[in-house]
C-alpha cells in the first residue's frame, strides 16, 4: 500500500515542474524531516544559511544588435528557465519556430524525426491546440495530418472552416516514443514555447483538443468529459486580455469512441456561434 504523504508530495512536485519551477533555494538540498538542532547557548549568533542559488540562462547579442537567447547553450540542467528566456526572446512566429528547431532542452527531441510547429494561418484568429504529434505528424513535420487530422478537417468543414482559416498546433512539439504520455519534465520544457506561441498568434478563440491540452493550457485536472462544452478564459498578461476557450474532445478519441461525436458536434456549434458573435466568419 502506497504512502499517501509520499503520493501528495510527488503530486506537488509534478505540479511545480509543470508550472515552471526551476530555481534551487540553496547550494545543497535541505532535509526538511531532519531534527532541528538545539538552540545555541548564551544567545550566540547562528550562521546564516548559504545565499540563494539562481541559475540564469545565457543571453547573447543577435544579428543587428537584437537580444536573443542562445539555444546551443541550453542544457537539461536549466530547463525550463532557459526555455522561458528563449521563448520570451522571440518576437515573431518565425523566430519562435527557429528557436524550437535549435532547442535541445527537451528529451523528446532526441527521438523525434521532426519538430512539429504549426499549420494553417494565425490570421484567422482561431487557434486549435492538440496534445502531441503522432507517427504521421512526426514523419511530415505538421500537426494533425494522420487519421485524427483527417477527422479534424471534416469537423472544421462541418462549421464552414478549413486550414486556411484556422491555426493548429500542439502542447508538445515532438512525438513521445510509442505515443506515450510525456513526463512532467518533458511537458515543462515545451510549455514556455506554447504560451509564447499563443501570445504571438494572438487568437480571438482557443479550442483545446483533449485532456492534455486542457491541463497544460488552463490548468484544469478534471476529466475532459467534465471540462468539455463550456467556455473558459485564458488570461494573457502579454496580450492584456482574456481569450475565450472551448475544451472539446480530441479527434483521436472520437475515432475510438464514435458515439461521442454527438458531444463534439455540440461543441462545434458553440464554437460556430462564438465565431459569429466575434465577427470572425
Amino acid at each position: 500500500m502506497s504512502d499517501p504523504t509520499f503520493e501528495r508530495s510527488l503530486a506537488a512536485l509534478r505540479w511545480l515542474i509543470e508550472a515552471g519551477a526551476d530555481e534551487a533555494i540553496a547550494e545543497e538540498p535541505v532535509n526538511r524531516f531532519a531534527p532541528k538542532p538545539a538552540s545555541p547557548r548564551g544567545g550566540e549568533n547562528v550562521p546564516s544559511p548559504p545565499p540563494t542559488a539562481f541559475v540564469r540562462p545565457t543571453l547573447s547579442q543577435g544579428e543587428g544588435g537584437k537580444r536573443a537567447a542562445s539555444a546551443e547553450a541550453v542544457s537539461l540542467a536549466i530547463v525550463p528557465g532557459a526555455a522561458r528566456a528563449l521563448a520570451a526572446s522571440c518576437g515573431t512566429l518565425g523566430e519562435l519556430k527557429n528557436a524550437l528547431l535549435n532547442f535541445d532542452g527537451c528529451e523528446l527531441k532526441r527521438h523525434a524525426k521532426n519538430t512539429v510547429f504549426a499549420d494553417g494561418t494565425p490570421e484567422g484568429r482561431i487557434m486549435f491546440i492538440g496534445e502531441a504529434p503522432g507517427r504521421d505528424e512526426d514523419e511530415q513535420g505538421l500537426p494533425f495530418v494522420g487519421r485524427a487530422g483527417k477527422l479534424l478537417d471534416r469537423m472544421l468543414a462541418a462549421i464552414g472552416l478549413d486550414r486556411s482559416k484556422v491555426y493548429i498546433t500542439n502542447v508538445l512539439n515532438w512525438r513521445p516514443p510509442q505515443n506515450r504520455d510525456p513526463s512532467p519534465e518533458e511537458a515543462a520544457a515545451c510549455l514556455p514555447f506554447l504560451h509564447r506561441h499563443i501570445e504571438l498568434a494572438d487568437p480571438q478563440i482557443l479550442v483545446l483538443l483533449g485532456a492534455v491540452s486542457v491541463r497544460h493550457v488552463l490548468g484544469l485536472t478534471e476529466g475532459i468529459m467534465r471540462a468539455r462544452g463550456r467556455w473558459e478564459l485564458y488570461q494573457s498578461a502579454h496580450l492584456g486580455r482574456a481569450i475565450p476557450v472551448m475544451p472539446t474532445l480530441h479527434p483521436a478519441f472520437l475515432l475510438r469512441q464514435p458515439a461521442a461525436k454527438r458531444l463534439a458536434w455540440r461543441d462545434l456549434l458553440a464554437i460556430s456561434d462564438k465565431i459569429e458573435e466575434l465577427g470572425l466568419a
